[in-house]
């Protein structure tokens, strides 16, 4: 075990000792308590911790504060890029340069732009922005509630969405079927701060499937986010979603952060995310640049 990490440990069994477990600390669109900073994960059967914004937001701050009171092994992803922490790991975000004409007048991209739409021009779009200080844990669950289930998305990360776009606004798009159906609902976080439209979760009426109706949200997501001055349509991760390469045109570092003993068994499975995702000899890293 390295000597960093032994001081990390000293340094939360401190903290469990001294600070009130339901203390709130911020940080950036975040805030936390000891008890709700961690997210049970598991690879197989093997129990490692993440953050609470993991799944469903773009890009996570930390501190040493933070880290040493998380539990271990602890796996933060999505630091910010102009942050001192983290290090690049083996996936990244894929943008969507909206704001460009190069991208609608690109030859491929533009006829199947035209295959869509023709494909789903009986479908009714709106779009909302809502101020997230308004939304709650319930309107969260009513527009991703089925899609939070299939892939797992845990009830604290749900809850960590809501925390962490309290002083942001969502963009909210619905897709109904001329019966009524609602075919898709796309849930957007704006960040104008660095142009860009994150896409958070995307809901869809498997009865629709005919209509590619995740590919139709990226399409009416991107269209929203060149009509409102926004550069960039942020994708999230890329390398396990091929559908995305239609609309990609830049790709941005994700920087993580891995905390971890060397003999956990996370750290002894080779297919593990500390493997698959970091490099060994950046585990326990926390500096970006030593």
């Amino acid at each position: 075990m390295s000597m960093q990490l032994l001081e990390a440990e000293f340094c939360t069994e401190e903290l469990a000792v001294q600070e009130p477990a339901n203390e709130v600390h911020v940080l950036g669109h975040q805030s936390w308590t000891t008890e709700n900073l961690c997210v049970e994960s598991y690879h197989e059967d093997i129990l490692y911790y993440t953050s609470r914004w993991d799944a469903l937001c773009p890009y996570v701050d930390v501190s040493p504060a933070m880290l040493e009171m998380a539990a271990k092994p602890f796996i933060v992803y999505a630091v910010p890029p102009e942050s001192p922490y983290g290090v690049p790991i083996n996936d990244k975000y894929g943008l969507v340069h909206a704001g460009s004409a190069d991208f609608w007048t690109e030859s491929r991209r533009s006829r199947k732009f035209k295959e869509l739409d023709k494909l789903c021009k009986d479908l009714v779009t709106t779009f909302t922005v809502v101020p997230g200080r308004e939304v709650t844990t319930e309107d969260v669950y009513t527009m991703g509630g089925e899609h939070f289930a299939n892939y797992y998305i845990h009830d604290q990360e749900v809850e960590g969405f809501v925390d962490y776009i309290r002083d942001l606004d969502l963009l909210v798009i619905q897709v109904h079927a001329p019966n009524g159906d609602l075919v898709l609902t796309d849930v957007s976080i704006l960040l104008p701060q660095r142009q860009q439209v994150y896409g958070s979760f995307c809901q869809w009426n498997r009865d629709y499937k005919n209509k590619s109706p995740g590919i139709y949200a990226c399409l009416l997501a991107s269209r929203w986010t060149a009509d409102n001055g926004y550069k960039y349509y942020n994708l999230g991760p890329v390398d396990d979603y091929g559908y995305k390469a239609l609309f990609v045109t830049d790709f941005e570092p994700i920087f993580a952060l891995a905390m971890t003993s060397s003999d956990h068994p996370l750290a002894l499975d080779s297919t593990s995310p500390l493997h698959t995702d970091f490099k060994h000899e950046v585990w326990n890293r926390i500096h970006r640049h030593l």
